[in-house]
């Protein structure tokens, strides 16, 4: 059976908005599965513990890098602190589903932005 996706989903993938190397970001992070072949880069931009700006580089499936665009939506704006503590639920909800097959891809782009922020303090 194939895998569908909401409309939602197939927006962050057909035109992703963040997509994109950051040269001089504050803080970057790499997630990857070797088992299903994804890997997640993403770059912040950071001010007074604010992420200002946010890119990424993804390589995957269509929940791939949908989740990962919906993660830079989410997160720009938000305090670094705030953002460490974003789930996976809300990243789904705010994607209007996805399927149960592809949730681990919500997770990953959550662990390399909890990548990126821990780079960022280790660095400030």
């Amino acid at each position: 059976m194939p895998l569908r996706y909401s409309k939602v989903t197939m927006a962050h993938f057909t035109n992703p908005k963040n997509v994109g190397e950051m040269k001089d970001c504050d803080g970057f992070g790499e997630e990857g599965n070797f088992k299903c072949g994804d890997v997640m880069n993403i770059y912040i931009k950071v001010k007074d513990d604010i992420i200002v700006d946010i890119k990424f580089l993804t390589y995957g499936c269509v929940a791939a890098i949908a989740s990962t665009d919906m993660l830079c939506e989410i997160v720009k704006g938000m305090n670094i602190d705030e953002a460490a503590e974003l789930n996976p639920t809300k990243l789904i909800e705010k994607l209007k589903d996805l399927p149960s097959i592809k949730t681990h891809c919500s997770v990953m782009g959550i662990l390399a932005l909890k990548r990126a922020i821990k780079d960022y303090k280790d660095k400030s």
